[in-house]
């Protein structure tokens, strides 16, 4: 089996590059009596591949979609209809997504978007590993009632927002306006974890030791976990030496399974429950084989593993009730549903007649609604789906 390498987890995960081959789809086992069958609804696109990344619990569902001039928007699917987000920037040629669970109960929306601005630095910044590279300034942004918002940054250039609760916290993480030494060209600025409240950023520290960090979620208790290490290229890897918790005034270290680097967290629920992605002792730099994790107070990291024959696999979203979604991956990957302490994929709990490729699970709202991307076969087309339940 071929190696899967750092611009392929990407590919799998966020959807920025091109897909790896595919098969069909598993046939079905059978149905474990504890775990609910599925429906599953194709959303529509604005125009080519789309993506769903967070959903409510009202059903709406945020992403991304193609747009006829070949770029990609951020997008929200509400009652069956999709509305482009948009960008920051005022011009053509720009991108922007949601990539983290960035949707809250109310609507709100948060994403990245490239600006009008040409980044003076030449970095690529964290979003060039989601959205097509352009050389422009990447904000934070969000989305409320039709109107699409910068976030400040600290200092520097570019920002990223992940995650938004219920009282409209927004966290990520934005540059700073210092030339980082332990940053690897072409990223030159440091970048700190960022909480923005009515607007307004405020920095969550590093980890002792540490120079810069990451947030990815909040939960509607405050809290608020991400990533600590160094600058490196801003994406991964050195940056995520630890995954940790920002729980009031304190910082908690998440441990790890025994590798280095890589150790992020994607998403925890209002139980304090965190999902992620870490190496393994044998994991390398390039973060070719990580593996899926859930942390909880009591338990500390435990690692979710993957499937046999699988390179690697990541939790990307948890709900209130301990369900966990994610990926599992060799040349295909499969979206996973973690339930009651086993692991499913979720095109073997789909009802009969389904055809195509679940590609991924991204989010899960509390009543066990799923969204993510799936595979059309065999034209390749990828597309944003809703997983829903099926009563017995």
């Amino acid at each position: 089996m071929r190696s899967v390498s750092l611009a392929f987890l990407v590919a799998a995960v966020a959807g920025c590059a091109d897909d790896a081959r595919l098969t069909q789809p598993r046939i079905a086992a059978a149905r474990n009596a504890d775990v609910a069958a599925y429906h599953v609804d194709e959303l529509p696109t604005l125009f080519g591949s789309s993506q769903g990344g967070a959903i409510n619990n009202r059903g709406w569902v945020a992403g991304f979609s193609g747009t006829a001039s070949g770029n990609r928007h951020a997008a929200l699917w509400r009652n069956g209809a999709v509305t482009d987000l948009g960008t920051l920037g005022g011009i053509a040629g720009l991108n922007s997504a949601v990539q983290w669970p960035g949707l809250n109960n109310s609507g709100t929306v948060v994403g990245i978007s490239q600006t009008a601005a040409l980044d003076t630095l030449g970095e690529r910044w964290s979003c060039a590993a989601f959205i097509a590279f352009t050389g422009h300034v990447c904000l934070g942004f969000v989305w409320e009632n039709g109107v699409l918002s910068a976030l400040p940054t600290l200092g520097g250039e570019n920002g990223f927002a992940a995650g938004v609760n219920a009282r409209g916290h927004v966290v990520g993480w934005a540059e700073t306006a210092v030339h980082d030494p332990t940053c690897t060209a072409p990223q030159v600025l440091q970048f700190r974890a960022v909480r923005w409240e009515g607007g307004v950023a405020h920095e969550l520290p590093p980890f002792p030791g540490d120079s810069t960090s990451a947030a990815t979620a909040i939960n509607e208790r405050g809290q608020v976990v991400g990533i600590s290490g160094e600058c490196d290229v801003a994406v991964g890897r050195k940056s995520a030496i630890h995954a940790v918790m920002w729980d009031g005034s304190r910082i908690v270290n998440l441990g790890d399974v025994g590798g280095v680097y890589w150790n992020t967290p994607m998403a925890l629920n209002d139980n304090g429950v965190v999902v992620g992605f870490t190496n393994p002792p044998d994991g390398d730099f390039d973060g070719d084989s990580l593996h899926a994790f859930v942390w909880t107070a009591d338990g500390g990291m435990r690692d979710l593993g993957r499937f046999q024959g699988d390179q690697f696999s990541q939790a990307l979203g948890v709900n209130n009730r301990g369900q966990i979604v994610g990926v599992s991956c060799a040349d295909v990957c499969n979206a996973v549903l973690w339930q009651n302490g086993k692991m499913h994929r979720l095109q073997d709990l789909l009802e009969p007649g389904f055809t195509n490729l679940l590609w991924s699970a991204r989010a899960i709202n509390d009543s066990g609604v799923i969204t993510g991307r799936l595979v059309e076969l065999p034209s390749g087309k990828i597309r944003t789906y809703v997983a829903t339940p099926v009563a017995p």
